[in-house]
């Protein structure tokens, strides 16, 4: 790794969800919450036969989303309706109990604050080498800023951008251009640290930015085509930079 590479970065741009704030630790706790406080036992046997449905069902609906092809609407929707519906929720009641849950689901999800290990180790020493800190993001404004106060972690951050900014999803590169231009600064000058090579590190090397891939599983993957460095823990980033 070559910290060479980043010696004309002013802004470090990170991804949210799974790359600081650990959504993954944190939608399956809220989830359980809901299920728990919602009586959802009357669909689903158990947590996880809940936990599971939901999961794959609202992970093929961000995929849509993240390519523009669904709506923010439809998506908070669907990811409960779906799930309700093929349990036994019958019409119209799946739809109504479907937007209940998604606004009790959104609440819970934004007081949990799990981070993702080293990522306030990293805001910090980003803060002292000088940097200036961004959090690029395609979640919803609903929530997004919750989880960084909750997390204790929104007073290490300059600039929150959303996609619900401008309506504009990551990969996109209006929306990093958008990012660029709110915090006074030009690609050169910008890193996208994000764990989503299809919309994080596919966005950044369309906008000419420089990339950091968070591969925090060490799982094989498809790297889009251009120049980004892998990393499997924060502590790398660091060494980076």
């Amino acid at each position: 790794m070559n910290s060479e590479n980043y010696i004309a970065i002013e802004w470090v741009w990170i991804d949210l969800d799974d790359t600081l704030w650990d959504f993954r630790a944190n939608s399956r706790e809220a989830l359980a919450i809901v299920y728990r406080q919602e009586g959802l036992s009357e669909y689903f046997a158990d947590v996880d036969t809940w936990l599971n449905a939901y999961i794959e069902c609202n992970k093929a609906l961000w995929t849509l989303y993240n390519q523009g092809q669904i709506s923010k609407e439809y998506l908070m929707m669907e990811r409960f309706r779906h799930v309700l519906s093929e349990a036994g929720c019958q019409a119209p009641y799946d739809k109504v109990l479907a937007r209940h849950l998604d606004r009790v689901y959104l609440e819970c999800l934004g007081q949990l604050g799990t981070l993702v290990p080293g990522a306030r180790e990293l805001l910090v020493y980003l803060r002292d080498k000088g940097y200036k800190i961004g959090v690029l993001s395609n979640g919803f404004r609903e929530v997004q800023h919750n989880k960084l106060r909750s997390a204790g972690i929104d007073g290490l951050v300059d600039l929150v951008v959303l996609s619900d900014d401008i309506g504009i999803n990551k990969p996109d590169p209006r929306l990093f251009t958008h990012a660029a231009d709110r915090a006074g600064t030009s690609p050169q000058h910008s890193l996208m640290i994000g764990d989503n090579p299809d919309t994080d590190i596919a966005g950044a090397i369309r906008s000419g930015w420089h990339s950091i891939y968070f591969n925090r599983d060490g799982r094989q993957q498809s790297l889009p085509e251009g120049t980004t460095i892998e990393i499997t823990s924060l502590q790398q980033a660091m060494e980076l930079l």
